[in-house]
């Protein structure tokens, strides 16, 4: 792997176009699909390049869900009267750095673009899933896959389930559905997917962009195109990039998974940056481990080892990984007693050990003596009365832990198995035009998805569908904006 940046190729040294199109897109993912769909639907010619096959993309991997608010049809039927200006709020608090005009135009766009996805040849269940999960059990059209119940969120904005999920049981499968309807709507719209094809280069003309040169297998090519848009991941495969910009996702080495396939490699990043393109937030990165279901885990309480709380434990899971890499040592046990013992579903953590007393736990532990005593007096003293003025946990999860033995989960990294994927992205307006270091868009480059800086930011502030939403709802922006500007020549 590399860090290194492929040269621009001048338009005066190609030879030879393969293929002449107004919109060439660089990746056949949601973003992708979904640049594609617009852009041909806008009257432009369009070809698609992706070195995988079909749906092998990250997006296929992933559970489904899509962040979509506003009012949807699921949450009208479910019973929330969610509003665009209620769904950017929570979103604003969430990822404060995010640009608020992307903010705005996602919610208010989230109903339409419900619509849009809908009409690719599926329906969300008109249902909602009210339990603390990380992806609904059944074929639940929506719950709440984020902080919106979280405090202090929950006053900066009325709660609503965000989290709109396509019809397929279990964890996974409802993004693999989403995104063979799309490729099967290109094949309808008469555009090719060209797999087994990756980009190497993009070709510069005065300026702007004049195409991309490709590869596959031992034959190279290029490709005039009016616009080229880059939707070809993240970086989280890349070990030069992680270390390099976001090294904390090397704890996944260690025990863990890297949330990606493998041509998450950040070559759309490094082809943007060859232009002048910059990207944004790199060192950002999403952590998992959840330790939920089942919802009494919550009751419990998560420790440092200080045996200092340091996390609402009812925090979307992602949040909760965010604050453990953050603590010292970033080390972390999930603390229960006889009454709140259970076992975490997924069975990430491994269980380190039971104890009859606070002070065996301590030493057990390793964590100062009399420092998770004193944590637990007063935590308990506070839930007694159903209250917890620390981190204002929602009261169904605050319960006194007073009745040994206690057990304690390792949540350590390294110890316990961690997932995660990269953050940060190239710079773009919410049109998906490339920006420079200096604001000023780049003509006829664009990014979506992964390879692009939007809403998802880093693990502490997203919600479950941000990545999957963002991707298709600015996709389908850029590619609205890539055909107008193939137009204009």
């Amino acid at each position: 792997m590399t860090t290194e940046t492929p040269a621009a190729v001048a338009v005066s040294d190609v030879t030879g176009w393969s293929d002449e199109v107004d919109v060439l897109v660089v990746g056949a993912g949601m973003a992708g699909v979904s640049v594609a769909i617009e852009a041909a639907t806008s009257g432009a010619r369009v070809l698609v390049i992706d070195r995988g096959g079909r749906l092998t993309c990250t997006s296929a991997m992933a559970g489904g869900h899509f962040y979509l608010g506003g009012g949807t049809p699921v949450q009208r039927a479910a019973g929330f009267d969610d509003t665009p200006e209620e769904m950017a709020k929570f979103l604003r608090a969430m990822s404060p750095e995010c640009d608020p005009e992307k903010i705005r135009r996602y919610c208010e766009g989230s109903v339409e673009h419900f619509a849009w996805l809908e009409s690719l040849g599926f329906e969300f269940e008109r249902s909602f899933y009210p339990g603390k999960a990380v992806v609904q059990p059944g074929t639940e059209g929506v719950m709440f896959t984020g902080n919106e119940k979280v405090w202090p969120f929950r006053e900066l904005a009325v709660p609503a389930p965000r989290g709109h999920k396509p019809p397929v049981e279990g964890d996974l499968g409802g993004a693999s559905l989403v995104v063979g309807l799309a490729l099967d709507r290109l094949e309808r719209l008469g555009v090719e997917v060209r797999y087994e094809t990756g980009a190497t280069a993009l070709i510069v003309d005065r300026g702007g962009i004049a195409g991309a040169t490709w590869k596959r297998f031992g034959e190279t090519g290029a490709v005039r195109a009016g616009a080229v848009v880059l939707a070809a991941g993240g970086f989280v495969m890349n070990a030069d990039m992680v270390s390099a910009y976001a090294p904390r996702l090397n704890a996944l080495v260690a025990r863990g998974m890297a949330l990606g396939n493998t041509h998450d490699d950040g070559l759309g990043i490094r082809l943007g940056e060859s232009v002048g393109g910059v990207a944004d937030h790199m060192e950002g990165a999403f952590f998992t481990s959840p330790f939920y279901p089942p919802e009494d885990t919550l009751k419990g309480i998560v420790v440092n080892k200080e045996g200092r709380r340091f996390v609402s434990e009812d925090s979307y899971h992602a949040r909760t990984a965010s604050a453990v890499f953050e603590q010292p040592g970033q080390t972390a046990y999930l603390i229960l007693d006889s009454e709140t013992m259970v076992k975490p579903a997924y069975g990430f953590q491994p269980l380190i050990d039971g104890w009859e007393t606070v002070e065996e736990m301590e030493e057990g532990l390793g964590v100062p003596a009399g420092s998770l005593a004193k944590t637990l007096s007063a935590y308990n003293t506070a839930a007694a009365a159903g209250e917890d003025p620390e981190f204002h946990k929602a009261p169904e999860y605050v319960v006194p832990l007073d009745k040994p033995p206690y057990g304690a989960y390792d949540l350590t990294p390294g110890k316990c198995f961690y997932a995660g994927f990269s953050c940060g992205g190239l710079r773009v307006d919410p049109d998906g035009r490339l920006l420079s270091k200096d604001g000023e868009a780049i003509p006829g480059v664009y990014a979506a998805g992964a390879c692009a800086s939007n809403i998802a930011v880093d693990g502490s502030g997203y919600a479950s569908g941000t990545q999957l939403g963002e991707a298709s709802f600015f996709g389908r922006l850029a590619g609205r904006h890539a055909a107008a500007h193939a137009r204009r020549g």
